[in-house]
């Protein structure tokens, strides 16, 4: 007969910690943990430097599930589309036009759209996983993905920089700024390096990670409570599980939308990085 401590580790593998987290042995709530919902057992390849957790396991598919729908509705592209190539083309002039073309400009755009595009439905195929029933958790709720996203940003923009505006050119307009008395570069080029090289990576990771992990523990704070009002006390405490259900289905809807807004932003803030270090003058 499994104990406690084993059913929430399997549970926790199969993300079902909302349930279990709710209700322990002594029968009273336990509201989630940042190291409940996120420190992961393996599920494969358990202590080999190729080990699997949830995490990883949902990151892999969302991905491959994106780049599946993308190649079977434009594996045969007709000049008159069909549903499935409207769709495509729908969202690929959504990033071309408000994002690449919007911020760079056509013909910049047209060079870094492939970028950007990629960018933006991968972080939005893995932040949609947090409501996904089965899986419920974004791909981006660990800090891992959103630093490996931001570093990407950061060699774009930089490239962006030596590639189109030329190294000197790039240091000295982000660096150096135009019409600044030459006294106040002592103060204002490390504030200006620091704000550039520094913040710009950490900010765009943070912001994606922060928005998906405090989403998901309101997910789960929301559906736990509901288990424990339902199925632990049950009776006329069940009663108390509708607010929470209903605070659940809200809190979907919620991420719902955050997950196309997180993906925009920073996909957007991407794309204004790099124009500002492809400009060769301020």
């Amino acid at each position: 007969m499994p104990t406690t401590g084993d059913v929430t580790l399997y549970a926790s593998a199969l993300n079902l910690p909302v349930f279990i987290a709710a209700a322990e042995d002594d029968g009273t709530f336990h509201p989630p943990s940042l190291d409940h919902e996120f420190n992961l057992p393996g599920i494969l390849f358990d202590g080999t430097p190729f080990e699997l957790n949830r995490i990883l396991l949902v990151r892999l598919l969302a991905i491959a599930v994106m780049v599946f729908l993308f190649w079977l509705a434009l594996r045969k592209p007709t000049v008159v589309p069909g549903k499935g190539q409207s769709i495509a083309e729908l969202a690929l002039g959504f990033v071309k036009d408000q994002i690449a073309d919007g911020v760079l400009g056509e013909k910049l755009g047209r060079k870094y759209l492939p970028l950007l595009a990629a960018m933006f439905f991968g972080i939005f195929a893995m932040n949609i996983t947090g409501i996904i029933p089965g899986l419920n958790i974004a791909g981006t709720s660990l800090i891992g993905m959103p630093i490996v996203l931001a570093v990407v940003a950061y060699i774009a923009f930089i490239y962006a920089g030596f590639k189109e505006a030329g190294a000197w050119t790039f240091f000295r307009n982000a660096l150096f700024p135009p019409g600044v008395p030459v006294y106040m570069y002592i103060l204002l080029t490390p504030i200006e390096f620091v704000n550039i090289f520094v913040v710009r990576p950490v900010s765009l990771a943070l912001r994606l990670f922060l928005n998906m992990m405090v989403g998901h523990l309101l997910l789960v704070l929301c559906y736990g409570a509901t288990w424990f009002f339902v199925i632990t006390l049950g009776g006329a405490d069940a009663l108390f599980g509708i607010p929470t259900l209903l605070g659940g289905f809200v809190m979907t809807l919620v991420e719902m939308l955050a997950s196309i807004l997180q993906a925009f932003v920073f996909t957007l803030l991407t794309a204004v990085f790099i124009q500002q270090a492809a400009a060769k003058s301020h």
